[in-house]
């Protein structure tokens, strides 16, 4: 892994680790609106972080009084997601980011073991060439659909930055991530030990997308 592409939240004690917490426990997941909710949150709080090392330049504000000068962002990211079990950590973002355009993905993995097909079936973006990109996905378990994803959507340009942010990462998806795109950012809101058999991750939440909508077919 390369530590220096790599941020990780909970490594810093903060509110954060409440929300992962509360989303990992079997007795509040059963609140899909509190699971939804924290999802949200740490969407809010990644944004906030993200921010943190994007551009800004000093720009002139007209108040009621006088003028001020102010230090804001220069240039607001495309959000994407992929559908469904990202809708509510996008939005985490999307509140923050509110100038933002938005992209998302139907992406979906065939169930079975660590073999995994990855299916992508929709999309509607925006232009990227030579914009910020950040892809928000609450799972990052082992990157295959995150990577499909990224690869499709480089047929409406090339980002000047890619940035990717998942609230729990298995270290096989991480680096499978870092290996497919070395030159993307990964905020993490934790980093956990290993998937399994079936490449969920250990100890995970479980589905994110049946927690935060309900059980599918």
């Amino acid at each position: 892994m390369d530590p220096k592409r790599l941020h990780i939240i909970s490594q810093t004690p903060s509110l954060a680790n409440h929300f992962i917490s509360e989303l990992r426990d079997v007795t509040v997941q059963k609140d899909s609106l509190r699971f939804r909710r924290n999802l949200e949150r740490l969407g809010e709080v990644m944004a906030l972080k993200i921010s943190e090392t994007l551009a800004y330049q000093e720009q002139t504000i007209q108040t009621p009084l006088t003028e001020t000068r102010q230090t804001l962002l220069v240039e607001f990211p495309v959000l994407a997601t992929v559908l469904r079990a990202g809708l509510p950590f996008h939005q985490g973002f999307l509140n923050y980011f509110d100038q933002s355009t938005c992209a998302f993905v139907g992406a979906y993995r065939a169930e079975g073991d660590r073999q995994l097909s990855v299916h992508l079936d929709y999309m509607a973006t925006p232009h990227l060439e030579d914009k910020i990109l950040i892809l928000v996905d609450p799972m990052l378990a082992t990157g295959k659909s995150l990577v499909l994803t990224y690869q499709d959507m480089l047929r409406y340009g090339t980002p000047k930055r890619i940035i990717i942010a998942a609230i729990i990462a298995s270290p096989e998806g991480v680096a499978h991530v870092q290996e497919s795109i070395p030159e993307a950012d990964l905020w993490l809101g934790a980093l956990d030990e290993c998937l399994n058999e079936r490449a969920y991750i250990v100890p995970g939440l479980g589905d994110a997308g049946d927690l935060a909508f309900g059980a599918k077919k």
